[in-house]
């Protein structure tokens, strides 16, 4: 008989369980196996007779075959199963959250706020904001949106443009003009009372999805609903070791239902704010703060790298005694598919599973800056304004057309467009200073960029839908970052490629980099009389 193993207390104090509970907890699943197949045996047949019968009422049969199938193909090692778990997690969460959670505007203003609409339109502003957004940039955006327009009225009276203007830079630019839309809603239908539910906030608001009534309803209202972002996803894949695509429908339903059991009935805005500042500040994507986890002794995560490791380590026999998902029949429906094995170096960063993401497609675009370097009151630049729908709507833009990637004939077709807002044009003076590539959240547009000096100072005929602006103007104006990109290019300002970004990317052509200064000399030794057209367009930009 092989001799059993010492146990390692240290390692496994927590995670070991007495044999009788073992065994009791394996009956309790045969319980549940026998209960449930019973309860499917039940739907079965009552689905027979409606379909027998159409004349009897099925309503939300549906719904209860659905959770049927839920709870058929999800093992409870993912679940929590008892109270006192939920119980202890809601506590060492909320323990942690008082004591380390960051001091940032929006929980100051909402916590301060006795008004119920307007601490809910200071939650709705912050979570809009940080959708898709780090917190360190929301900040500066938030603290000027509120100073603009402290209330709902406030923002409903703005015009769009002032909006645009004041999101420029903050990307994802619909953002803003939906959250206005709702507070003219809310102003103009609703009495000036924002909903009180999540299911109302929902249905009645425009772009007012789950995730954000959620919040909004539970952070102003005290709701207990639960939320789920991306930073719960993290912590709830890693806490019940959930392996398999969070995007997909089955494990969408599974951790929004986790989210609703353990969100605490007493401090629902709290509890949410709490998970998802443990995703954001300890449970990370990458190096988390395991040492630092209130809920490090539930996280079956955690678990498993302390399985493998003893395993790997090849210092015990067998199997060391901890729970592992073990479904009745088939492949859990939460675990990772067999075709993607456990990864040593990543540790509980297994979870979750990266979803698949298509490339973004990639597009081109011939771009120019139009200037009148000598204008009355000042160089200016020409914008012109894009269409109130699609691609970054309502901004405003230098002028520019889609062209082919290899180039051919981008520059007719840009000065065609040039022509179209500013009339005849020099054509020979339109010289192309460098490119910037820009990736949106589903498209990499490279900007092929122009630039072009015009001569005098008549003011050009401006139409409809175009401005000319001073450079100042342009800073403050509702325009893109890939705009300021563009701009930069035609300054002259950005010599190589910009590092300092993720998803721009600034490049100028060799042949108009600065020369050295020993070039520089070679140059005007050999060259003393001769200015070319680009010299004299980066001297007039700059």
């Amino acid at each position: 008989m092989t001799p059993r193993v010492p146990r390692l207390s240290s390692l496994w104090a927590i995670m070991k369980k007495p044999r009788a509970a073992v065994g009791r907890r394996a009956a309790v699943g045969r319980r549940c196996r026998k209960q449930a197949s019973s309860q499917a045996g039940r739907e079965k047949h009552a689905l027979n007779s409606s379909q027998a019968n159409p004349s009897v009422p099925d309503a939300g049969l549906a719904k209860r075959q659905e959770e049927v199938v839920l709870q058929a193909s999800v093992s409870p090692y993912h679940l929590f199963r008892d109270t006192a778990e939920v119980t202890v997690f809601r506590e060492s969460l909320l323990s942690w959250y008082d004591q380390e959670k960051r001091d940032l505007p929006w929980r100051r203003r909402a916590e301060g706020e006795m008004d119920l609409n307007r601490r809910a339109y200071a939650v709705w502003v912050s979570e809009v904001m940080l959708q898709q957004t780090q917190v360190a940039t929301v900040i500066n955006y938030y603290t000027r949106w509120m100073q603009k327009w402290p209330t709902l009225q406030d923002l409903a009276s703005a015009s769009l443009e002032e909006v645009n203007q004041l999101w420029a830079g903050l990307g994802y630019y619909s953002r803003g003009r939906r959250l206005q839309e709702g507070a003219r809603k809310v102003v103009e239908e609703l009495g000036g009372h924002v909903p009180r539910t999540a299911e109302t906030l929902q249905r009645l608001l425009p772009g007012v999805g789950r995730y954000t009534a959620g919040a909004i309803a539970s952070i102003a209202f005290g709701q207990a609903t639960g939320v789920v972002d991306g930073n719960v996803v993290r912590v709830l894949c890693r806490v019940r070791a959930i392996g398999a695509d969070p995007s997909s429908t089955l494990v969408s339903q599974q951790l929004w239902s986790l989210a609703q059991q353990l969100v605490d009935p007493a401090r629902p805005g709290d509890f949410n704010q709490a998970a998802m500042e443990l995703g954001a500040t300890v449970c990370t994507p990458q190096r988390p703060l395991c040492s630092q986890c209130p809920v490090q002794s539930l996280c079956r995560a955690r678990q498993r790298v302390e399985r493998e490791q003893l395993l790997a380590s090849q210092s015990l026999p067998g199997s060391p005694d901890v729970e592992e998902c073990a479904p009745n029949t088939g492949q859990c429906q939460l675990c990772a598919p067999p075709t993607e094995p456990w990864d040593q170096t990543l540790g509980v960063a297994n979870f979750p599973r990266k979803a698949s993401r298509r490339p973004p497609r990639e597009e081109c675009s011939a771009i120019c800056v139009l200037e009148q370097p000598r204008a009355r009151g000042g160089a200016r630049i020409l914008l012109v304004q894009r269409p109130n729908s699609g691609l970054l709507a309502g901004l405003w833009e230098f002028p520019s057309v889609t062209v082919e990637p290899s180039g051919q004939c981008q520059h007719k077709a840009l000065l065609q467009e040039l022509q179209s807002w500013a009339g005849p044009l020099p054509a020979t003076r339109l010289q192309h200073l460098g490119q910037v590539v820009h990736t949106f959240s589903h498209i990499k547009l490279t900007y092929q960029v122009y630039g072009l000096a015009l001569e005098g100072q008549t003011p050009v005929t401006t139409p409809s839908g175009a401005r000319w602006l001073t450079r100042e103007e342009f800073h403050t104006a509702a325009v893109s970052t890939a705009m300021k990109k563009v701009f930069r290019v035609y300054e002259g300002q950005q010599p190589g490629t910009c590092k300092s970004s993720k998803r721009s990317q600034v490049s100028i052509p060799a042949s108009r980099k600065k020369p050295s200064p020993g070039q520089q000399i070679l140059d005007s030794f050999f060259r003393p009389h001769i200015r070319s057209d680009a010299s004299r367009l980066n001297g007039t930009a700059q």
